[in-house]
């Protein structure tokens, strides 16, 4: 399947284009993002917030006549709002996500250029949101389409595309904390209670400040095992010594590097064809607390696997149905009792 998940998105920021915004606006964009760094915010941060003033600046060019930023109206903001909706077809989270930009920037104005401009105020967040509405297919997998899969690579010798695979499922964590995982973690000698690795140092995950959030990463031996074993032969087999467990690729040779996350999206175009649904990294992560819940593990004890502040996470990331819930609980003589779950069975 092709073209899978796909964001719309509309790439509207040509050299040609940029080389024409104010320059008042580049210059107040560079003081943001240099306030942003001074502060710690993390690295994708600010390449994501760069990567919207570079799209704003060029509607504000080709809509609002470039106008400098500190000029424009709630009429001016109302205009570009409409016609990313209905002239570019955004979707409403993109929507938001580029007026939160916008948003902070005015907030930055107002309270560190508040001597050049003293008048000033925020008026961004005055202009009521697009509501919100999915426009992304979810896919809620059963671990037998994955087992397929599974298979399937493990036929095709395609070891380290397995070995990153049942790690996903039976880890749950996101592709870039994926990519961070070292051949050191999984070892005996970081097994506990027989069945988990855990990782002997902590693993940077995403969270605020340019060193994101540091946790311990927990993975389930049981499931994982038979493909790390495979994808650890091949690695001896053929003298792969990186440090990292799935090394990057060049020219049909590994690299001591972790491998990108451009292949990590070009593996996942691949299992959705293989599917027939598309596929996406952050589906695992669904699968992984699904599988947890299923098998009666705790929302506390889940919360702490994950890493999460909150245990209300797991009831807004696990895909049981209600229906599937309640007949763990109920049956023809009414309730069952049932017993809490065992992570050395998963």
């Amino acid at each position: 399947m092709a073209n899978t998940r796909k964001t719309v998105y509309n790439n509207i920021c040509s050299p040609e284009k940029l080389a024409q915004v104010n320059p008042e606006n580049i210059q107040l964009g560079n003081d943001f993002l240099e306030y942003l760094t001074s502060i710690d915010r993390a690295k994708t941060t600010i390449e994501s917030y760069r990567h919207d003033l570079d799209v704003i600046w060029v509607l504000i060019l080709e809509l609002l006549n470039n106008k400098f930023f500190v000029e424009l109206s709630k009429r001016d903001i109302v205009k570009i709002q409409n016609h990313c909706l209905n002239v570019f077809g955004w979707s409403p989270a993109r929507m938001r996500r580029v007026k939160s930009t916008m948003s902070s920037l005015s907030n930055y104005i107002e309270a560190m250029l508040d001597d050049e401009f003293e008048n000033y105020r925020p008026i961004v967040r005055k202009i009521e949101n697009p509501t919100s509405s999915p426009v992304r297919e979810k896919t809620v997998f059963e671990n037998e389409q994955l087992q397929k899969l599974l298979d399937y690579l493990v036929e095709k010798k395609k070891y380290d595309k397995a070995c990153m695979l049942a790690m996903a499922i039976n880890n749950g964590r996101r592709k870039s904390e994926l990519t961070r995982m070292k051949v050191s973690y999984f070892t005996e000698d970081n097994v506990i209670y027989g069945s988990l690795y855990k990782t002997p140092e902590l693993v940077t995950t995403k969270g605020r400040g340019s060193r994101g959030k540091l946790l311990t990463v927990y993975t389930l031996k049981k499931g994982f095992q038979p493909y790390l074993d495979l994808w650890l032969k091949f690695r001896e087999e053929n003298n792969i010594t990186s440090e990292w467990l799935i090394p990057k690729k060049e020219n049909g040779v590994y690299v001591d590097e972790q491998v990108p996350i451009t292949t990590m999206d070009s593996w996942a175009e691949s299992f959705s064809r293989f599917l027939g649904v598309p596929f996406y990294w952050h589906s695992l992560r669904h699968l992984f607390v699904t599988n947890l819940s299923e098998a009666n593990i705790p929302d506390s004890v889940i919360q702490d696997i994950i890493g999460w502040d909150s245990a209300e996470m797991c009831r807004l990331y696990c895909d049981t149905s209600v229906d599937s819930k309640f007949g763990k609980y109920f049956g023809e003589e009414g309730i069952k009792t049932v017993e809490q779950g065992n992570l050395s069975d998963l």
